[in-house]
Protein backbone atom coordinates (compact mmCIF):
# COMPACT_ATOMS: atom_id res chain seq x y z
CA UNK A 1 0.00 0.00 0.00
CA UNK A 2 1.36 3.42 -1.17
CA UNK A 3 1.71 5.78 2.18
CA UNK A 4 0.92 9.59 1.59
CA UNK A 5 4.03 11.80 1.25
CA UNK A 6 6.16 8.80 0.60
CA UNK A 7 8.36 10.96 -2.00
CA UNK A 8 9.07 13.51 1.32
CA UNK A 9 9.64 10.32 3.19
CA UNK A 10 12.18 8.99 0.72
CA UNK A 11 13.69 12.31 0.61
CA UNK A 12 14.08 12.00 4.73
CA UNK A 13 15.54 8.34 4.55
CA UNK A 14 17.72 9.40 1.90
CA UNK A 15 19.43 12.29 3.43
CA UNK A 16 19.81 10.51 6.91
CA UNK A 17 21.29 7.90 4.96
CA UNK A 18 24.01 9.76 3.23
CA UNK A 19 24.83 12.26 6.11
CA UNK A 20 24.78 9.78 8.69
CA UNK A 21 25.90 6.62 7.21
CA UNK A 22 26.55 3.85 8.87
CA UNK A 23 25.53 5.54 12.41
CA UNK A 24 22.09 5.22 11.24
CA UNK A 25 20.19 2.07 12.80
CA UNK A 26 16.26 2.68 11.17
CA UNK A 27 14.03 5.55 10.58
CA UNK A 28 10.44 5.08 11.82
CA UNK A 29 7.62 6.56 10.95
CA UNK A 30 4.90 6.69 13.51
CA UNK A 31 1.62 8.21 14.66
CA UNK A 32 -1.55 9.35 12.50
CA UNK A 33 0.12 8.14 9.38
CA UNK A 34 1.14 5.01 10.38
CA UNK A 35 -2.11 4.52 12.36
CA UNK A 36 -4.15 5.06 9.35
CA UNK A 37 -6.43 8.05 10.40
CA UNK A 38 -3.90 10.86 9.09
CA UNK A 39 -5.87 14.39 8.51
CA UNK A 40 -3.54 16.34 5.96
CA UNK A 41 -5.05 19.57 7.40
CA UNK A 42 -5.02 18.02 10.82
CA UNK A 43 -2.04 15.63 11.34
CA UNK A 44 2.05 16.37 11.05
CA UNK A 45 4.08 13.41 9.30
CA UNK A 46 6.06 12.00 13.04
CA UNK A 47 9.40 10.08 12.57
CA UNK A 48 11.69 8.74 15.06
CA UNK A 49 15.22 7.97 13.67
CA UNK A 50 17.82 5.92 15.31
CA UNK A 51 21.39 6.19 15.38
CA UNK A 52 24.40 4.28 17.21
CA UNK A 53 26.46 7.17 17.98
CA UNK A 54 26.87 10.42 18.94
CA UNK A 55 25.98 12.79 15.43
CA UNK A 56 28.55 15.51 15.11
CA UNK A 57 27.40 19.36 14.95
CA UNK A 58 28.17 19.38 11.43
CA UNK A 59 26.13 16.26 10.48
CA UNK A 60 23.21 17.97 13.04
CA UNK A 61 23.51 20.97 11.00
CA UNK A 62 23.16 19.43 7.24
CA UNK A 63 21.05 17.34 8.26
CA UNK A 64 18.64 20.41 9.60
CA UNK A 65 19.23 22.32 6.36
CA UNK A 66 17.72 19.55 4.14
CA UNK A 67 14.88 18.85 7.15
CA UNK A 68 13.65 22.49 7.03
CA UNK A 69 13.64 22.52 3.30
CA UNK A 70 11.40 19.33 3.44
CA UNK A 71 9.22 20.56 6.15
CA UNK A 72 8.29 23.22 3.07
CA UNK A 73 6.86 20.41 1.48
CA UNK A 74 4.93 18.58 3.93
CA UNK A 75 1.13 18.81 5.25
CA UNK A 76 -0.06 21.95 6.98
CA UNK A 77 1.28 21.01 10.35
CA UNK A 78 4.97 20.23 9.28
CA UNK A 79 7.04 17.42 10.17
CA UNK A 80 8.08 16.53 13.47
CA UNK A 81 11.20 14.07 14.04
CA UNK A 82 13.70 13.34 17.07
CA UNK A 83 17.05 11.80 16.84
CA UNK A 84 17.69 9.04 19.63
CA UNK A 85 20.58 6.54 20.04
CA UNK A 86 19.67 2.84 19.67
CA UNK A 87 20.77 2.29 23.32
CA UNK A 88 17.73 4.29 24.88
CA UNK A 89 15.66 2.38 22.51
CA UNK A 90 16.58 -1.05 23.35
CA UNK A 91 17.32 -0.73 27.14
CA UNK A 92 14.03 2.03 27.49
CA UNK A 93 15.12 5.20 30.12
CA UNK A 94 12.43 7.32 31.16
CA UNK A 95 12.31 10.42 30.40
CA UNK A 96 14.21 9.56 27.00
CA UNK A 97 16.90 11.36 26.19
CA UNK A 98 17.81 12.81 22.99
CA UNK A 99 20.09 14.04 20.06
CA UNK A 100 17.81 16.28 17.62
CA UNK A 101 14.23 17.68 17.74
CA UNK A 102 12.06 19.38 15.24
CA UNK A 103 9.09 20.44 14.80
CA UNK A 104 7.74 23.84 12.93
CA UNK A 105 7.45 24.83 16.52
CA UNK A 106 10.96 25.55 16.78
CA UNK A 107 11.58 26.73 13.24
CA UNK A 108 12.41 30.41 13.99
CA UNK A 109 15.06 29.14 16.20
CA UNK A 110 16.61 27.42 13.91
CA UNK A 111 16.17 30.34 11.15
CA UNK A 112 17.61 33.10 14.17
CA UNK A 113 20.40 31.17 15.53
CA UNK A 114 21.39 27.80 13.92
CA UNK A 115 24.34 27.14 15.64
CA UNK A 116 22.41 27.81 18.82
CA UNK A 117 19.87 25.40 17.84
CA UNK A 118 22.32 22.94 17.13
CA UNK A 119 24.45 23.30 20.49
CA UNK A 120 21.43 23.22 22.75
CA UNK A 121 18.63 21.31 21.33
CA UNK A 122 18.71 18.03 22.89
CA UNK A 123 18.05 16.98 26.37
CA UNK A 124 15.03 14.65 27.38
CA UNK A 125 11.66 14.23 26.11
CA UNK A 126 8.71 12.90 28.58
CA UNK A 127 6.30 12.39 25.18
CA UNK A 128 9.43 9.95 23.55
CA UNK A 129 8.07 7.12 25.77
CA UNK A 130 4.26 7.76 24.09
CA UNK A 131 6.49 8.16 20.50
CA UNK A 132 8.55 4.55 21.05
CA UNK A 133 4.94 2.75 22.27
CA UNK A 134 2.93 3.60 19.18
CA UNK A 135 6.33 3.10 17.20
CA UNK A 136 6.70 -0.39 18.24
CA UNK A 137 2.97 -1.40 17.90
CA UNK A 138 1.97 0.41 14.84
CA UNK A 139 5.73 1.84 13.39
CA UNK A 140 6.58 1.28 9.89
CA UNK A 141 10.33 0.80 9.07
CA UNK A 142 11.32 3.29 6.02
CA UNK A 143 14.64 1.80 6.37
CA UNK A 144 16.35 -0.43 8.78
CA UNK A 145 14.61 -3.31 11.21
CA UNK A 146 11.10 -3.72 11.96
CA UNK A 147 10.58 -1.29 14.91
CA UNK A 148 10.14 -3.93 17.46
CA UNK A 149 13.56 -4.98 16.90
CA UNK A 150 15.04 -2.04 18.03
CA UNK A 151 12.75 -0.80 20.32
CA UNK A 152 12.34 -2.24 23.71
CA UNK A 153 9.04 -2.60 25.70
CA UNK A 154 7.50 0.73 27.31
CA UNK A 155 6.72 0.19 31.14
CA UNK A 156 2.49 0.85 31.57
CA UNK A 157 3.81 4.11 34.51
CA UNK A 158 6.46 5.85 31.77
CA UNK A 159 3.69 5.73 29.18
CA UNK A 160 0.89 6.22 31.62
CA UNK A 161 2.77 9.19 32.78
CA UNK A 162 3.83 10.43 29.15
CA UNK A 163 0.28 10.52 28.06
CA UNK A 164 -0.62 12.06 31.42
CA UNK A 165 0.71 15.27 30.85
CA UNK A 166 -0.24 15.71 27.10
CA UNK A 167 -3.66 16.26 28.69
CA UNK A 168 -2.90 17.88 32.65
CA UNK A 169 -3.93 20.99 30.90
CA UNK A 170 -7.20 19.51 29.38
CA UNK A 171 -9.84 22.04 30.83
CA UNK A 172 -7.89 25.26 30.06
CA UNK A 173 -6.72 24.25 26.57
CA UNK A 174 -9.47 22.58 25.41
CA UNK A 175 -11.23 26.25 24.18
CA UNK A 176 -8.48 26.76 21.83
CA UNK A 177 -7.96 23.05 20.63
CA UNK A 178 -11.00 21.20 21.50
CA UNK A 179 -10.73 18.70 19.17
CA UNK A 180 -7.18 17.44 20.17
CA UNK A 181 -8.26 17.30 23.98
CA UNK A 182 -11.18 15.67 23.21
CA UNK A 183 -10.03 12.75 21.20
CA UNK A 184 -6.49 12.95 23.68
CA UNK A 185 -8.37 12.37 26.32
CA UNK A 186 -10.61 9.21 25.08
CA UNK A 187 -7.51 7.56 24.58
CA UNK A 188 -5.64 7.96 27.71
CA UNK A 189 -9.39 7.15 29.14
CA UNK A 190 -8.77 3.67 27.23
CA UNK A 191 -5.51 2.76 28.25
CA UNK A 192 -6.45 3.38 32.08
CA UNK A 193 -9.30 1.24 31.57
CA UNK A 194 -8.17 -1.33 29.57
CA UNK A 195 -4.64 -0.84 28.53
CA UNK A 196 -5.03 0.01 25.20
CA UNK A 197 -2.88 2.00 22.57
CA UNK A 198 -5.30 3.87 20.12
CA UNK A 199 -4.95 6.43 18.37
CA UNK A 200 -7.21 9.96 18.44
CA UNK A 201 -9.51 8.85 16.47
CA UNK A 202 -9.55 4.77 17.78
CA UNK A 203 -9.84 6.83 21.29
CA UNK A 204 -13.10 8.48 19.87
CA UNK A 205 -14.53 5.58 18.74
CA UNK A 206 -13.52 3.84 21.83
CA UNK A 207 -15.02 6.54 23.84
CA UNK A 208 -18.25 6.76 21.92
CA UNK A 209 -18.92 3.04 23.19
CA UNK A 210 -17.78 3.60 26.66
CA UNK A 211 -18.18 7.33 27.99
CA UNK A 212 -21.23 8.63 29.51
CA UNK A 213 -23.98 9.19 26.87
CA UNK A 214 -24.11 13.10 27.73
CA UNK A 215 -20.37 13.53 25.99
CA UNK A 216 -21.16 11.67 22.83
CA UNK A 217 -22.26 14.80 21.04
CA UNK A 218 -19.07 16.36 22.24
CA UNK A 219 -17.04 12.97 20.79
CA UNK A 220 -18.98 13.07 17.56
CA UNK A 221 -18.25 16.38 16.86
CA UNK A 222 -14.69 15.80 17.40
CA UNK A 223 -14.26 13.02 15.27
CA UNK A 224 -16.25 14.14 12.72
CA UNK A 225 -13.99 17.33 12.50
CA UNK A 226 -10.38 15.69 13.00
CA UNK A 227 -12.17 13.53 9.97
CA UNK A 228 -12.16 16.94 7.87
CA UNK A 229 -15.93 18.07 8.18
CA UNK A 230 -16.45 21.27 8.56
CA UNK A 231 -15.53 22.78 11.65
CA UNK A 232 -18.01 22.84 14.48
CA UNK A 233 -18.30 25.53 17.68
CA UNK A 234 -18.09 23.09 20.60
CA UNK A 235 -19.81 23.72 23.99
CA UNK A 236 -17.10 25.26 26.16
CA UNK A 237 -18.67 24.70 29.20
CA UNK A 238 -19.76 20.93 28.48
CA UNK A 239 -15.88 20.45 27.35
CA UNK A 240 -14.77 21.81 30.05
CA UNK A 241 -16.90 19.15 32.46
CA UNK A 242 -16.09 16.57 30.38
CA UNK A 243 -12.31 17.37 30.58
CA UNK A 244 -12.69 17.75 34.58
CA UNK A 245 -14.57 14.38 34.91
CA UNK A 246 -12.26 12.56 32.82
CA UNK A 247 -8.78 13.98 34.54
CA UNK A 248 -10.51 12.26 37.72
CA UNK A 249 -9.55 8.84 36.11
CA UNK A 250 -6.07 9.27 34.68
Amino acid sequence: MKIPFEDLLCSITSAAKDILGDALRGVYLHGSLAMGCFNPEKSDIDLLLVINREMTDAQKRRFMEIVVELNARAPKKGLELSVVKEEVCRHFVYPTPFELHFSPAHLAWWQGDPEDYVRRMNGTDPDLAAHFMIVRKYGIALTGPNPEKVFGEVPREAYLDSIRQDVENAAEDVSDNPVYVILNLCRVIAYVKENLVLSKRQGGEWGLANLPDKYHVLIRDALDTYRGDAAIEFDTVLAQEFCWEMQKNT
